[in-house]
This record gives structure tokens, sequence and C-alpha cells, in this order.
């Protein structure tokens, strides 16, 4: 069982984690979490703690494919006012900030979050490991190979899932070696990864057990789903639903999701099946 230091706010992970997605951003691709000002992020905050919700995930931009990239500067300017909006409502709620500027992870944990979550693993910031292990907050890294705006012409792998379970041997002891003492590994499924690769990734989850860290899966309403099931991001909670059954039957510790109403339900009826 794997338990997370939040900061002094102790998150068990005895039975998988919903972490609610809130985008503090205008390019989300998913319309439902467009949520720019400050009291529509905190309804919505609100409306997922409600439902359920262990973490409140927080980005200031889009990091789908191609999106436009945004300066620290902005990102700050975006997330810290939401931050401190939530935890001033809710004192004990757990926020990750999700960011790859180390710079905007400092201030965020200064402004009461307490989880980081960075989609390059400390690759688009060379400061970023360090500034975690001195923020003393759990980290989330994932896989990708360039940037959001690259990552779709670098997807070729002669085995994925070896290729990205040797990436995160070689970062879980990057990481430990900085001073970072919980570490969760997150495959990256869409990023730098065709469909055909995201579920092949899917399918094997259970192999990153041997990681012995905590696994996040993040594939609410990706194209991974509604490319296959040739409908939208606003209509794949179905889908959506469906591979979130199969990450937690696999070892998923943390779901992220948009969804985190159906997201717990599924969770709670997993459980009456004894499957976690």
């Amino acid at each position: 069982m794997f338990t997370l230091n939040c900061k002094g706010k102790l998150l068990s992970l005895e039975k998988p984690a919903v972490m609610g997605i809130i985008n503090v951003n205008n390019d989300s691709f998913y319309s439902g979490n467009r949520k720019a000002a400050i009291i529509d992020a905190g309804a919505l905050a609100t409306k997922m703690l409600e439902e359920g919700a262990a973490i409140l995930d927080l980005g200031g931009q889009s990091t789908r494919p191609q999106s436009t990239l945004v300066s620290a500067k902005e990102e700050a300017e975006r997330v810290i006012p939401v931050i401190e909006s939530i935890i001033e409502k809710f004192p004990e709620v757990i926020v990750s900030i999700d960011t790859f500027y180390a710079e905007v992870a400092k201030e965020a944990v200064n402004a009461g979050a307490s989880i980081v979550n960075d989609i390059s693993a400390g690759n688009l910031d060379s400061k970023m490991l360090k500034t975690i292990a001195a923020l003393d907050v759990p980290y989330i890294a994932m896989h990708m190979r360039g940037t959001p705006q690259t990552m779709n012409a670098l997807t070729v792998y002669e085995n994925i899932t070896r290729e990205v379970l040797d990436y995160f041997i070689k970062k879980i002891e990057q990481c430990s070696s900085a001073g970072i003492k919980d570490i969760i590994v997150d495959p990256g499924f869409g990023f730098a990864k065709t469909s055909v690769q995201s579920f092949e990734l899917m399918k094997n989850l259970n192999a990153f057990s041997m990681l012995e860290r905590p696994i996040l899966t993040g594939i609410s309403r990706k194209s991974m789903i509604y490319k296959t099931l040739n409908t939208t991001a606003e209509d794949a909670l179905n889908g959506s639903t469906v591979l979130h059954t199969f990450a937690v039957q696999n070892g998923a510790n943390i779901i992220r999701t948009h969804d985190v109403k159906e997201t717990v339900e599924t969770i709670r009826l997993l459980e009456k099946l004894s499957v976690v």
C-alpha cells in the first residue's frame, strides 16, 4: 500500500484515488473544463470534492498536441489565484499543480498546492527536480518525448512498453538522487504515442507495478477513446469509464479524470467485486 505525504496531509492509496481535472485556461480539448474564471474553477472544485475527488489537479495551459506554449509568468497568473481561493475555502484539500515550470511549481506550493504533476518529468526545466526535492512534495513524473508542440512526430518505438519502463527506471533513480521521496509514474497516454501505442501501454499497465511506485493514468476523454469510437471528447464518457475500469483492475493507483462522480462510482463497484 502506498501513502503520499502531501505537505503533512497524508493520502492513502489503499484504494485508487480520483484526481479531478480543473483547467484554468481557454484551450482545453474538452470544453466542459474551460474554467478560466476563479468563480467557475471554485464551483467546479466544490462539485468535484462533493463527488469524492481526493485530489484536484490545476493546470494553467493546455498540453494537447500543437497547443500554444504559455510562459511561466502567464501560467502562474492564471493558477495561483485559483489555488489560493480553493485552499481558503477548503484548507484540507490536496491540490496538484500541473506544470513543467519549476518556478510555477514553487509558487503553487507556496500558495497551498501539495503535489506537482509534470508532463515532462523534469526534461523541460533543468531546475525542476531540485525544486521538488526542496519543496518536499510528491512528484508525478510522466513519460513524454519532445514537447506538446513536437511530440506527434516522435512516436517511433521498437517496444513501447519496454522503452517506457526503461525510461522510468532511469527517471526514478534520477528523482531519488535529487532527493525526491514520493514519486508517482504516469505512462503518458497520447503524449508522443499513437492511439495503437497507447492501447498497447494500457494493455500492459500491470507491468508498471515492477517499479514499486504509485501509477497514475490520464486517459479521460482522450483521442485514443473518441477517435476509436468515432465520436467526440464531449461524448467520450462511456469509453473513459471502460478504460478507467480496466486501469483500476490492472494496478492504477490514481485516476485523473474530468468526470469525478462516474469514476468514483466505478471504483466503488469494483470494490464490491474485491477488485480493489
